[in-house]
């Protein structure tokens, strides 16, 4: 599932909880927070908050899993990051178009197919962006 372009990018907090997920997968919020607690020096309790507040902004989705809940990201990592870019090209660098493919080449965060899913939805927003209408 992806997000409404009408709703905000994720802080950098919630962005700490949604790496971990999309590499992780499902955990509990025990999990998340024992993985990310030396990258953000956050108690349990914030973990806990942030990822209840994550789920209810739609981020993140809770299941029940013989009675423990468990959490995994609920946007799609190369859609949340498309908007993102998308977003920051357009208002902070004031480009029309889109990055080039080798913006990603280096990136931990993307596998090769995930870099590539990327520049193909970046183009295709371009596209879309230069003639008012879908190109693709």
């Amino acid at each position: 599932m992806t997000r409404s372009a009408t709703q905000s990018a994720p802080s950098p907090a919630e962005l700490a909880v949604l790496k971990h997920l999309w590499a992780a997968g499902q955990q509990s919020a025990r999990e998340v927070h024992t993985r990310i607690e030396s990258e953000t020096g956050w108690s349990y309790s914030t973990t806990r908050t942030l990822i209840t507040r994550m789920t209810e902004k739609g981020l993140v989705e809770r299941a029940d899993v013989h009675g423990l809940s468990v959490f995994r990201a609920k946007v799609g990592k190369v859609a949340l990051m498309g908007q993102m870019i998308r977003d920051f090209a357009a208002n902070v660098l004031d480009l029309d178009g889109p990055l080039p493919a080798t913006a990603f080449a280096n990136s931990r965060l993307f596998s090769e197919d995930e870099a590539a899913a990327l520049t193909r939805l970046l183009e295709e927003e371009a596209a879309t962006d230069e003639n008012g209408e879908d190109q693709g």
